[in-house]
């Protein structure tokens, strides 16, 4: 008998219920799941009723009104406050679905890589998407990795999910540099052992687990198979912060503490030790080497660009050597409101990025044709994507339109 603690943060979510429900459903052993919810709710959204649930012995629900949470991660450690010596864990979010069998499916990928020698092994992943609207049709049904996408100007690195390659070959799962937070499934010792900060917000979420996950000792695995699906639009959800009006400030702090842990922007190193901080089995320039991240330049090796699997080879005579064989990638998307650019013709637009002494570190214009394919996004507002390497990190940024009949028109700004 093998229990498995599931955690779900739900924050006024719909799809509360549907997941739960299919959880069960599909599970091969429903009577070994301990399930608990930190359930961040209203009064007034009366769909979101836990009612049936609340005398089930597998049940764990921790009552949050929903004006008293404190984000995403600040839920996530309130459950793993509650976990009981469980054999496994479960970490999801409130919007998933699940294939047949996947509580056993799962816990034989993990025995599988423990065969294999991996003492510790971590399923994680940005996993196959699923469209509430259209299920199970739309459900995607190949599997999933994360890659590289790039550091945000706060310092957190951002990941992009992409079909693994050559999947239908493979028969276990493959070595992963990154976690996920709507998907991790482990040993049930990972609860106590690589608790969320609280002081994280949302953001740096996910780059800091997986580095401490690391120095901890465990391997990180995205699985080989489709055994559970994402909703990843938020679509008819209320977020925590549409309810926050300091959601901000919680926002600005969680970034800092995140900094801090990774000693980056020349921040004095906190928190890397205690609780909240990196482990005793490896060290965090262990998973630098690891993955190929360099988080004190913000920093990356051409190996993980070229998504390579891990472990980045080192073969390097020194540290230092070691060091010049990271590319400083500053990548970011400029979102200019359409009402910020009302005029229909533009011949171009400057598109600069300066630093903390007003010189220019890049600039690349938009031309008509990347003005007119912006101009027609869906979402309403222009996005301008601008990529390029750089020793310096970028103070702010500078649009400034170019049109035929006004000539120079406001110039945009924006700090980063």
């Amino acid at each position: 008998m093998s229990k498995i603690f599931i955690s779900i943060a739900s924050y006024r979510d719909p799809e509360l219920l549907p997941t739960i429900k299919d959880c069960l459903e599909k599970a091969d052993k429903p009577d070994d799941l301990i399930f608990c919810i930190a359930w961040q709710h209203s009064d007034t959204d009366e769909w979101d009723n836990l009612d049936e649930f609340k005398d089930d012995k597998r049940f764990k629900i921790v009552d949050i009104n929903y004006l008293d949470s404190k984000g995403a991660c600040w839920a996530r450690n309130q459950l793993q406050q509650n976990y009981d010596g469980e054999e496994y864990t479960l970490q999801i979010d409130s919007h998933m679905r699940f294939a047949p069998n996947w509580d056993d499916e799962m816990i034989q990928m993990i025995l599988q890589l423990q065969d294999k020698g991996y003492k510790k092994p971590l399923l994680t992943g940005y996993v196959s998407s699923f469209d509430p609207d259209n299920d199970p049709q739309g459900r995607v049904q190949e599997p999933w990795r994360m890659v590289f996408d790039r550091f945000i100007p706060e310092g957190a690195v951002f990941f992009l999910p992409e079909t693994i390659p050559g999947w239908q070959n493979l028969t276990e799962p493959i070595p992963a540099r990154f976690y996920s937070a709507h998907y991790c499934f482990t040993l049930g010792e990972f609860s106590n052992e690589v608790q969320h900060n609280p002081e994280y917000y949302f953001h740096g979420e996910e780059i800091s687990i997986a580095a401490r996950a690391y120095t901890w000792g465990y391997d990180l695995f995205h699985p080989h198979k489709v055994l559970i699906w994402h909703e990843y639009t938020r679509k008819g959800r209320t977020k925590q912060w549409d309810d926050d009006k300091d959601w901000g400030s919680k926002n600005t702090h969680s970034h800092l503490t995140n900094r801090k842990l990774f000693g980056m922007d020349g921040e004095t190193q906190e928190g890397h030790e205690g609780k909240y901080g990196f482990g005793p089995v490896r060290t965090l320039r262990d998973y630098e080497k690891y993955s190929g991240l360099l988080f004190e330049k913000r920093a990356v090796q051409q190996y993980t660009l070229d998504k390579k699997y891990p472990p980045n080879p080192y073969n390097f005579e020194s540290e230092e050597e070691w060091k010049k064989n990271f590319a400083q990638v500053f990548k970011h998307c400029i979102d200019i409101g359409y009402s910020q650019v009302p005029e229909t013709d533009y011949e171009f637009w400057v598109v600069a990025f300066h630093d903390d002494r007003d010189e220019t570190i890049f600039r690349k214009d938009a031309d008509i044709n990347e003005i007119n394919r912006m101009k027609n996004d869906p979402d309403g507002y222009c996005k301008i994507w601008r990529e390029f390497q750089t020793e310096n990190k970028p103070k702010y940024w500078v649009v400034w339109p170019y049109s035929t009949s006004k000539g120079w028109c406001d110039r945009i700004t924006g700090n980063l």
